[in-house]
């Protein structure tokens, strides 16, 4: 029973490590395509959707995430961010509202506020998101994700994690292989897949997991050959000289010599 509940607790390590990754490579290829954001461009947003609104700060902000710049036309590259005032009412709110729904934004939806409704929209491959912070409304412009961005992410998830339990499933069985095999796997994958798994716990796929595996990249590939190499010599120690198996050599020390006899 014990060993049972090891080689499904094994099984299940080899699910979650390949699934992230998985997940990362999904999003990856799914968000490829999306709309190229720029300054102007997303001035040109907020102007449009509250012409008459004079934002006291904005920014605008290029994907960065772990050391790495996102390409132009990755899901995730950059978002122009515009704060207002909220004042005393929600009349900014429903301006927005009524200006999105007549200038062809497609999927308006609420978003709850602290006191006004929040709002969310996409039209051109992008999205906007409206909403109240405390005294002020934050409008966020940034590209959408493209038309089969979430079917190529749960795809790969299903295809990683499928990988894993087969792997696992095949070398769980064979020790010491699969000793070497399950650390070559966990030990290198671990990190990337705690982070990636962090991450969407705090923003979910809204924020590009793929960088974290490319900048892990340059750790995790040494120390990958590393583990390969102490766990070939390993095995190869453990193999006697003679090529008998160990449990057989063992037997023959424990017999001691024999004597042979001449015909």
């Amino acid at each position: 029973m014990r060993l049972r509940l090891q080689q499904v607790a094994v099984l299940l390590v080899g699910v979650v490590l390949l699934g992230t990754v998985g997940l990362a490579v999904g999003s990856w290829y799914g968000g490829r395509g999306a709309a190229p954001l720029s300054s102007d461009r997303a001035q040109g947003v907020a102007t449009e959707l509250l012409p008459e609104a004079k934002p006291p700060s904005s920014a605008f902000v290029r994907g960065y995430r772990y050391g790495i710049f996102l390409a132009t036309d990755d899901f995730g590259s950059a978002h122009g961010e515009f704060h207002y005032d909220s004042g005393a009412d929600c009349a900014l709110s429903d301006e927005l509202r009524r200006n999105a729904a007549s200038r062809g934004w497609q999927g308006l939806r609420r978003v709850p506020g602290d006191l006004c409704d929040g709002w969310r929209a996409e039209a051109d491959g992008l999205m906007l998101t409206f909403t109240q912070r405390g005294a002020w409304f934050v409008l966020r412009v940034a590209p959408a994700a493209p038309d089969g961005f979430l079917a190529a992410t749960v795809l790969a998830t299903l295809l990683g994690a499928a990988t894993g339990a087969a792997l696992f499933w095949m070398v769980v069985r064979r020790p010491p292989v699969s000793r070497l095999v399950v650390t070559l796997v966990t030990v290198p994958l671990l990190p990337g897949a705690y982070l990636t798994l962090q991450d969407l716990f705090l923003d979910g796929l809204a924020e590009p997991v793929w960088p974290i595996w490319r900048s892990l990249a340059p750790v995790l590939v040494p120390l990958w050959l590393v583990l390969l190499l102490v766990g070939l010599i390993v095995l190869a120690r453990r193999q006697d000289p003679s090529g008998i198996a160990p449990e057989v050599a063992a037997t023959v020390r424990e017999a001691g010599p024999t004597v042979s006899r001449g015909g």
